[in-house]
């Protein structure tokens, strides 16, 4: 993990048509980066390292890769940050702390992840 802060990369918010009209017109709908060619767009969010820690105590199947990102989050909590980021318009602590405020019935959501996989 990076001393001063972890990246949200993984899960990538994949940034669909519907998902791209909901942030157009925020202020970091510029910041998007594009995969495999510009076929796929992706939103990171950055966060500190006690929030990756919130995180990663609140996924246990989630880890840190060689990198510093953060890897292997349930879908539930990938919908609930992409909600949260365009409930907010904040890419920062205040669409974290939204997802923080429902994360018991995210948690929930995402034990049933393991007996299927809703799409993200």
């Amino acid at each position: 993990m990076h001393a001063c802060r972890s990246t949200l990369e993984d899960p990538r918010l994949i940034i669909d048509d519907k998902r791209y009209e909901a942030i157009r017109d925020l202020p970091f709908a510029g910041s998007l980066k594009s995969m495999f060619g510009g076929e796929i767009k992706i939103l990171e969010v950055d966060v500190d390292e006690e929030t990756a820690k919130r995180i990663l105590q609140a996924f246990p199947s989630a880890r840190v890769d060689a990198r510093g990102y953060l890897e292997d989050l349930p879908v539930a909590f990938k919908r609930a940050l992409f909600e949260a980021v365009v409930k907010t318009r904040s890419l920062g602590k205040e669409a974290i702390e939204e997802v923080f405020r429902n994360i018991e019935a995210i948690k929930e959501l995402a034990k049933k992840e393991k007996e299927y996989v809703p799409p993200p």
